[in-house]
């Protein structure tokens, strides 16, 4: 099966990975791929990120002990890793190599349901080509929230629903190259 066209044209790889028996997947919950191809799986197993080469062999894993539930991950255009914990309540951001840079949110502290502010079981994250950070806050939570490269809160929006200003279950964020 082949999927798109032209030179985005993909088609599935079974067995690409290949992981020693000691890395056991549990559901990936995240992807994302640095500027050299490298693929980051955030995961629900005994190791969290699994790094990977184009050519599917493990180069490392960490975050051991560190997340609850993960759910999102993508690289920002700094080459950092931000991964979106919703059980936690947090978005860490990381190096590719796995130093914590920064937290936003208070592990284990929810805002409160439906309280619109940061974060009630958050669902992924994304970073702006000026470092901006953007969170969308789903499962208990019906907002998107905007944070500075520092992780300054700078403002909210949405609300439960459906209508104009409203999400139902905000669950993927990305920025295009002009924010």
């Amino acid at each position: 099966m082949r999927l798109g066209q032209g030179k985005y044209t993909y088609e599935p790889i079974p067995e690409w990975a290949t992981l020693p028996s000691e890395v056991v997947l549990g559901d990936v919950a995240g992807i994302a791929v640095d500027a050299k191809d490298q693929v980051y799986l955030f995961n629900r197993g005994t190791h969290p990120v699994v790094v990977l080469n184009q050519g599917g062999d493990v180069l490392k894993t960490w975050g051991h002990g560190v997340f609850e539930n993960p759910h999102g991950a993508a690289v920002g255009p700094d080459q950092n890793l931000y991964l979106t914990d919703n059980f936690d309540h947090s978005v860490r951001k990381f190096t590719l190599d796995g130093k914590l840079l920064l937290e936003i949110g208070t592990p284990g502290v929810s805002s409160g349901f439906m309280s619109g502010k940061p974060f009630c079981k958050c669902t992924h994250s994304a970073v702006g080509p000026s470092g901006d950070i953007f969170v969308s806050d789903g499962y208990h939570n019906a907002c998107v929230h905007k944070f500075d490269p520092a992780g300054k809160h700078l403002n909210s929006w949405g609300s439960p629903g459906t209508g104009p200003g409203e999400f139902n279950l905000p669950h993927n964020i990305c920025c295009d190259p002009d924010g």
